[in-house]
């Protein structure tokens, strides 16, 4: 049976495992064929399958995935060894490049802005209250 016989949904569980693998082994070394393997699918149509659904590659939802946590990692005030380490990235400069490239700033210059508006926010909260509560408490 060729994998065109499969019905739709049976093929979009397999899409669905294989996600769930990337976020559940985001943090481990989990190349294309680890990926590939859960899906039980070629490389070719896994990826073209994976993209169509989640509007990326699966490498690029990998890279997603453990930017977030990194980002949050960061938030928590871990150093960027401790985060790239967390995040299964193999050196602090592949790490410090994608994020830049990803977030568009440094994870220092991403730590440092995040500590500096918690800071504002201790001292002016009401600074980031929106403005249309603001105006409906006045009412």
């Amino acid at each position: 049976m060729t994998i065109d016989n499969y019905p739709k949904a049976y093929l979009y569980m397999r899409i669905v495992q294989a996600k769930l693998f990337i976020d559940g082994h985001f943090s481990d070394t989990i190349n294309l064929d680890d990926i590939t393997s859960e899906a039980l699918f070629s490389k070719y149509h896994f990826i073209s399958t994976f993209k169509n659904i989640y509007g990326l590659s699966p490498h690029q939802y990998l890279q997603k995935v453990r930017i977030e946590k990194a980002k949050q990692l960061l938030m928590e005030g871990q150093t960027n060894k401790e985060v790239c380490d967390s995040v299964g990235f193999e050196s602090v400069s592949s790490f410090a490049g994608l994020f830049k490239k990803i977030v568009g700033q440094t994870p220092a210059g991403y730590k440092q802005n995040h500590l500096q508006k918690k800071k504002e926010e201790e001292v002016n909260p009401f600074k980031f209250v929106p403005g249309c509560f603001i105006n409906a408490s006045q009412e």
